[in-house]
């Protein structure tokens, strides 16, 4: 749509409370005469009427809290300065239930310590190829991608213990780029292209560099949203879990899976091309991995948006096939459920019970799992063809090799098991706004599997190892990313 094109103000109120976290109700305004004007934006809408004024609040930035209830394991940067091949990559979304649209934003950095290898070629040959490189990709709105990347890593910053991480692309003339958390304006004032992003703040511009011409493109996207987290990966107030187990604090069973924020409610605003959206408490969520690279086939259910209910629900789920440390050509194939609703967390991962899945090439994800108490079934489906998105690689880099759609189906049930065989409903509840994923591969046919951890690893995994605590006397020898 062009900038001349008339403004398309819209402004819904939520009545029903069909979202997964918040009750509040909010407003949204989508509109289409984006004048790409910083966070500092007046509440009257210089396209709207006079006297019409924006019903979302301007975010609010607050410096990151070291002792916020919901932080979970592993939300600092893993990197541990050496030159092995690695890469991070951290996830956040935000869905807008009123337009029925959401945006995610996929940061990356790879082999961060190559470019520093006193040994040049030589480290290649011992370790396998590098392939440095800071990568934002985001899908936004209809299905659309941004991609812009940096071979330079040297000012990419990720705290070493909290999830807080930045990149400039591009620096304002004469000022040098920053290197930790910056106050909004401050990095506004240093950064023409680029990003930061903590548990609650947001912020950056983008700009697509014309890599993807096989995917529908953006051209810019810019942008400032606080986020306030409702769950980690855990009850509320209670201990935050590991989403892939205590072990995952060791370079073993790679890569790794980390829920950062299960469920959140993010306030602000988003240019995207010659869109913008203005909106308040919208569902949001954020996770990572790091390691090697990705695994060698994967699928993903996620979701924050649900009809059918009052509660506060959020959802994530998915699986992999992944190398096993030590044995050579070995893998193992895995998957989880995590359910947040009404502050309790119900976890379904193969140390603890069973997890099944029916997974197609594109367009059907089925899981059902089950533990002592609980069990749970979904159904997701999509009728759009999806977007193709980058992954890290072991042999090629960030290279596309999976698809994604934020348009997705589900039905979600979920039931408290019963000696009686009588299984009590908890959840029966349904969305148009899942997040699907399936990548790697190949994908020749459906993928089938019971996943199901025998001993002695099971034992192992699921031992109740607080690993963050064991560094409490000695917080110097705390490995990196915890």
């Amino acid at each position: 749509m062009a900038a001349s094109s008339p403004a398309l103000n819209l402004v819904v109120s939520r009545r029903s409370a069909p979202l997964a976290v918040g009750r509040k109700r909010s407003a949204l305004i989508c509109r289409a005469d984006a004048e790409n004007v910083p966070g500092s934006n007046p509440k009257v809408d210089p396209g709207a009427p006079k006297g019409v004024k924006l019903a979302a609040s301007p975010p609010v930035y607050t410096v990151t809290a070291l002792d916020r209830p919901t932080r979970t394991p592993h939300s600092g940067y893993h990197f541990d300065g050496s030159s092995r091949r690695f890469f991070e990559g951290w996830y956040f979304k935000v869905s807008i239930p009123e337009v029925k649209d959401s945006f995610a934003w996929m940061y990356s950095a790879e082999d961060p310590g190559s470019c520093d290898s006193a040994t040049g070629g030589l480290d290649s040959i011992v370790s396998g190829p590098k392939f440095p490189g800071i990568g934002a990709q985001v899908m936004g709105a209809n299905d659309q991608y941004l991609f812009q990347f940096d071979r330079d890593v040297k000012t990419f910053w990720g705290s070493r213990h909290e999830l807080s991480l930045g990149h400039t692309f591009l620096p304002k003339v004469s000022k040098a780029p920053p290197k930790c958390e910056a106050n909004p304006k401050e990095f506004l004032d240093r950064v023409e292209e680029g990003f930061q992003v903590t548990p609650t703040w947001h912020q950056g511009f983008l700009r697509d560099n014309g890599r993807s011409p096989y995917v529908k493109t953006v051209d810019t996207i810019r942008w400032e949203y606080s986020t306030r987290p409702i769950y980690g990966w855990g009850d509320t107030g209670g201990e935050q879990k590991a989403t892939a187990g205590w072990l995952a604090a060791f370079p073993v069973f790679e890569p790794h899976w980390q829920v950062c924020m299960a469920g959140g409610l993010s306030s602000g605003w988003i240019e995207w091309g010659d869109k913008r959206y203005e909106f308040e408490d919208a569902p949001s969520y954020s996770e990572k991995n790091w390691g090697g690279s990705f695994p060698m086939k994967w699928f993903w259910v996620q979701c924050n948006v649900f009809e059918g209910t009052t509660g506060d629900i959020a959802l994530t789920a998915g699986g992999g096939r992944r190398g096993l440390p030590l044995i050579p050509g070995s893998f193992e194939e895995v998957a989880m459920v995590g359910i947040h609703y009404e502050g309790k967390f119900y976890e379904f991962v193969p140390w603890t019970g069973t997890v099944e899945w029916d997974v197609s090439l594109w367009g059907s994800w089925k899981m059902s799992a089950d533990n002592k108490f609980f069990k749970v079934k979904l159904e997701a489906t999509s009728d759009v063809p999806g977007v193709t998105l980058r992954a890290p690689t072991a042999d090629q880099g960030l290279a596309p090799l999976c698809k994604d759609t934020f348009y997705g189906k589900l039905r979600l049930q979920l039931w408290e098991r019963s000696v009686s065989g009588a299984d009590k409903i908890i959840l029966d509840v349904t969305s148009d706004m899942t997040a699907l994923e399936v990548g790697g591969g190949p994908w020749y046919t459906p993928w089938r599997y019971k996943s199901n951890i025998a001993d002695p690893l099971r034992t192992v995994v699921g031992l109740p190892v607080n690993v963050e605590s064991l560094f409490g006397s000695f917080p110097q020898l705390k490995p990196p990313g915890l």
